[in-house]
């Protein structure tokens, strides 16, 4: 079949998972390189002795291993992915054995229940990879635009002091030039508006409380990307030290939202993907590849980072493994072919391999397809001291979107507000919250105002370097 018979993908990105952590367990002693218990991979424990993979059901982790590049290199220890455990023990000397095992634990079957479901029943990519190894913020950058423009590192302050605005063209631009309708859907605060560029598009920007709506209406758009709710009570992105089952949970409902309509699911694609390790071990060696551009300063960006589940979910895929290698800039590739007019974004993702080239598609869809279960017993999320890392991030990100509200009146009521960036993760969730949703209130109906604000952001550089 020369073109793939669908017009229509959704991608759905989670959080800081490995491949082995996720669905490691799921190998049944060979179906693809996953975890085999029987010969379980190591990593030596500063403590003494080895730490091997095994079994676990911890679903909230409270010491949250590193993932940043430092990091990520020194558990990648030479190409061995032999110095997780020591990375972890670095970071926080005072764990538990038990926290130190947690590091090299693996779900079992069955127990992430819509994951695992996809996972067996459509098509389960064993090679994809992280697109550098680092950070949520950076990674998510190739899935938007193939390159993070040489930079490595999250701000991860809850002020703006190293915010860094990412002029260069994404995906999305492409999708509006060649005339295809394009939706985000965001849980809280979308981590692609660290694109500037995105400033121009606020129209596709939609709560995820919409994208059932819109399916049962048929007015989904043909490329999609889900990001969740990364802080707060409802956070569900599966980033710890919150229920992996929430996350869990949203995967079940966007893909039973999707089976909901068979005539609209017959013709998409839904991806669901992670954007990075998260500090988790995984047993497979990252290979090298090229830099997307001359942005090499800091990192060469010629290592992919660590393996990350992928699952190609569509009723015209059988139940199968794709061994080909994968990174984010794959779906800038697959966006190119898939749409006429669209270019790949930079040199990687111009030569990247496309997923819809790397499965046998069938002619009719397949009938009966199994429902996503929901864990009953979805613990709520932890009440955290507060944000760090990406959260830490988007808040000051939120910080800077309140600056640009021309609006004085909405601008005093938010700073009235600004002591509330001293209590906890809660607080702080729901100030950049409402901070979001004042100046998409003022920009939005205002294409003019988005325009300056979109050509402003263009021209911000902060000179710290991250």
């Amino acid at each position: 079949m020369d073109r793939p018979p669908i017009d229509r993908v959704v991608v759905l990105m989670m959080e800081n998972g490995s491949f082995d952590r996720m669905v490691g367990a799921l190998a049944d002693g060979g179906r693809f390189d996953g975890v085999d218990f029987s010969r379980p991979f190591t990593n030596p424990d500063p403590g003494g002795g080895d730490i091997f993979q095994a079994p676990t059901e911890s679903r909230e982790i409270f010491h949250d291993p590193e993932h940043t590049l430092p990091s990520s290199l020194a558990q990648y220890a030479g190409g061995t992915n032999r110095g997780f455990v020591a990375d972890f023990a670095r970071m926080y000397p005072r764990a538990t054995e038990a926290e130190r095992h947690e590091i090299l634990g693996v779900y079992r079957r069955g127990f992430l229940p819509a994951l695992h479901m996809l996972a067996e029943n459509f098509v389960l990519c064993d090679r994809w990879f992280s697109s550098m190894p680092g950070p949520t913020w950076i990674n998510r950058l190739f899935a938007h635009a193939g390159s993070s423009t040489g930079r490595v590192s999250e701000p991860g302050s809850l002020f703006s002091a190293k915010l860094h605005l990412y002029d260069e063209r994404t995906l999305y631009d492409e999708l509006t030039d060649a005339g295809v309708d394009w939706t985000i859907y965001f849980g809280d605060v979308p981590q692609s508006l660290a694109l500037s560029h995105q400033f121009g598009h606020l129209k596709h920007y939609r709560r995820f409380s919409h994208f059932a709506e819109d399916i049962e209406k048929g007015t989904l758009a043909n490329y999609v990307f889900i990001e969740p709710t990364y802080f707060g009570p409802a956070q569900n992105d599966q980033h710890p030290p919150h229920d992996v089952l929430r996350g869990d949970a949203l995967i079940a409902e966007v893909y039973n939202a999707l089976r909901g309509n068979p005539e609209l699911f017959a013709k998409t694609l839904l991806i669901v993907l992670y954007d990075e390790h998260g500090g988790f071990c995984d047993h497979v060696v990252p290979p090298s590849t090229i830099a997307p551009d001359d942005h090499t300063k800091h990192f060469g960006f010629d290592l992919l980072g660590f393996r990350v589940p992928a699952v190609l979910v569509s009723p015209l895929l059988d139940p199968g493994v794709s061994s080909t290698v994968f990174d984010h800039t794959s779906l800038l590739r697959m966006a190119s072919n898939l749409f006429a007019g669209v270019q790949p974004l930079g040199r990687r993702a111009a030569v990247a391999n496309d997923p819809l080239a790397a499965v046998t598609w069938r002619s009719a869809p397949r009938e009966n397809l199994p429902e996503a279960t929901i864990a009953p017993d979805l613990a709520e999320a932890v009440r955290e001291p507060l944000l760090e890392g990406l959260r830490a991030s988007l808040f000051g990100l939120t910080h800077h979107l309140e600056s640009q509200i021309e609006s004085a009146a909405h601008r005093s009521a938010l700073m009235l507000r600004a002591h509330e960036a001293l209590g906890d993760a809660w607080d702080q969730a729901k100030l950049a919250t409402d901070r979001l949703d004042a100046w998409l209130e003022h920009a939005r109906p205002h294409h003019g105002v988005v325009g300056r604000v979109g050509e402003a952001l263009g021209t911000l550089r902060h000179r710290v370097g991250l």
